[in-house]
C-alpha cells in the first residue's frame, strides 16, 4: 500500500509541474524570430549575427546605422549603400567607403555623400555607390563593407569605422 501511495504522490507532483511549465509557455508572448531572408510584420529580414559582429554594429548605432545592405547580404557590383550617420561622421558632406575581400584586400572604394545638411549633430541620411571587382576564384566569397568616419585631422582619436560583413554574388 505504501508503494501505491508513494507512486501516486510522485505522479501528482510530476503532473502539476508539467502543467505549470506548459501553462506558462502558452501564456508567454512569442518573441519575434529573425531568420535570414524572412520577414514578419514585426521583424524585418535580419540575419542572426555572431555576437562579436552584433556587438560591433550595436556599438556604432549611436553614430552610424547602415540600412542597406544588411549584414551578410549578397551583393554585386556596383553596390548601393544607404543609411544614416551623425553629422560629425562627415567632412564636407562625405566620408570614405571601402569594400574588401575575405583577406582584407581592397577591391572597391567610393564616397558616401550626405543627403541633407551634414552640419548637425543629428542623424543625416547618406548614399554611396561603390563598384568593386571580386575574384571568382578567391578562397571565399565573403568580404566586408567598411564605412570610415572622415578624419581630415589625421588624429587617431578621431578615427572610427563600421565594418559590415557581406557575401559577393558569383
Amino acid at each position: 500500500m505504501k508503494h501505491v501511495l508513494y507512486f501516486a504522490v510522485v505522479a501528482a507532483v510530476i503532473f502539476v509541474a508539467l502543467y505549470v511549465v506548459l501553462h506558462e509557455q502558452a501564456d508567454a508572448p512569442e518573441a519575434p524570430v529573425a531568420h535570414m531572408g524572412t520577414t514578419t510584420a514585426e521583424t524585418p529580414a535580419v540575419p542572426v549575427l555572431p555576437d562579436d559582429i552584433a556587438d560591433h554594429i550595436a556599438s556604432k548605432a549611436d553614430t552610424i546605422v547602415l540600412s542597406a545592405p544588411l549584414p551578410y547580404a549578397q551583393i554585386a557590383s556596383p553596390v548601393t549603400i544607404t543609411g544614416k550617420a551623425r553629422g560629425p561622421w562627415f567632412f564636407e558632406a562625405s566620408f570614405p567607403v571601402t569594400v574588401v575581400n575575405w583577406d582584407g584586400l581592397i577591391i572597391g572604394e567610393g564616397i558616401a555623400t550626405a543627403d541633407g545638411d551634414w552640419m548637425t549633430t543629428e542623424f543625416v541620411p547618406f548614399t554611396a555607390t561603390v563598384s568593386f571587382t571580386a575574384d571568382p576564384d578567391a578562397y571565399s566569397n565573403r568580404g566586408a563593407i567598411i564605412l570610415k568616419r572622415d578624419n581630415p585631422s589625421g588624429m587617431p582619436e578621431n578615427d572610427d569605422a563600421l565594418e559590415v560583413p557581406v557575401v559577393f554574388l558569383e
